[in-house]
């Protein structure tokens, strides 16, 4: 019996490696950004978290608390917790995001592990060392979430809750980060507690920003007489696809075409300078669209 549990075991782990190499071939890009998304995130951690006795957010602030309060290993107490969690929502989450979430939490592990006894240059200007941890963190995580992947921690347990209890996601991780932040007042100090909360504000602010980065466009519309010779310039000298809306003046009622179209931010500066040169007295609504989805942008699937 006990033979035989042996081989199943052995043989569903053989599937799941080879599932997760074959996937990885098939994304090779988004394996390149976890690597370099995880690289980047550690080194905000074990250069400017650690060193200073800040707390963080996440499973990643928890053992960080451990390791301040008891001295226990950082990378030992994240990867022990990720496994954990990840055994708990094993069902609710995908192969896809379970593949990812083991190689992100394995990269950080080792990641740790390598750098926890390099010294990091020190410095006495602490809120500035609070900004520049929480971008880099930023930066780096903003990486692996843009790819569609996780670095585990409390991205897990609040999938798990959205799921099993409808719990609110954003209110979930508000409440644990600062639940695990006011902890940490009492282990590191109010100060420390403080900065703490600037690197996790700059920290979240980044990670917006580098998502939004990759994804954001310009929406253009264009409203003319004559919508022609911005279609052709559209389409053939930007390589872009447009749609004409049938509108029509509300004060003279005269028909009055509207080109919209999706360009990036150099596409839309231009299409401006054509029609400012060409169509003058065309009315034409430059905004920003924060995510476009589609052929020629962002695809359905995660890459």
């Amino acid at each position: 019996m006990r033979n035989i549990k042996s081989g199943l075991n052995k043989r569903g782990l053989k599937k799941f490696v080879t599932k997760a190499v074959i996937v990885t071939r098939a994304e090779w890009r988004t394996f390149l950004a976890v690597i370099f998304g995880c690289a980047v995130y550690t080194f905000g951690v074990m250069a400017f978290t650690i060193p200073f006795q800040f707390p963080d957010s996440g499973v990643t602030g928890i053992a960080i608390l451990l390791k301040y309060a008891f001295g226990f290993s950082l990378p030992l107490m994240v990867g022990v917790a990720n496994l954990a969690l990840l055994v708990m929502a094993w069902k609710e989450l995908s192969p896809r995001m379970v593949m990812w979430t083991v190689c992100s939490v394995a990269l950080i592990t080792a990641l740790m592990k390598l750098m926890d006894d390099v010294p990091f240059p020190r410095t006495d200007q602490k809120l500035l060392i609070a900004v520049i941890s929480g971008v880099i963190k930023g930066y780096g995580g903003g990486l692996v979430f843009h790819m569609g992947a996780s670095m585990g921690g409390l991205d897990i347990v609040s999938l798990y809750m959205q799921k099993k209890y409808g719990v609110e996601v954003g209110r979930f991780s508000f409440y644990i980060n600062m639940f695990i932040i006011g902890a940490g007042a009492l282990v590191v100090g109010t100060e420390n507690a403080m900065l703490g909360l600037v690197a996790v504000f700059a920290s979240s602010f980044m990670t917006d920003s580098t998502l939004s980065s990759f994804d954001k466009r310009r929406l253009v519309m264009v409203i003319t007489k004559d919508p022609e010779p911005v279609l052709r310039f559209v389409t053939n000298e930007l390589g872009r696809g447009v749609t004409v809306i049938e509108s029509h003046g509300g004060y003279s009622g005269e028909s009055r075409p509207t080109v919209m179209c999706v360009l990036t931010r150099r596409q839309s500066v231009d299409l401006k300078r054509f029609i400012g040169e060409q169509q003058p007295r065309d009315f034409v609504i430059i905004a920003d669209a924060n995510e476009v989805v589609g052929k020629g942008f962002k695809p359905w699937k995660p890459r």
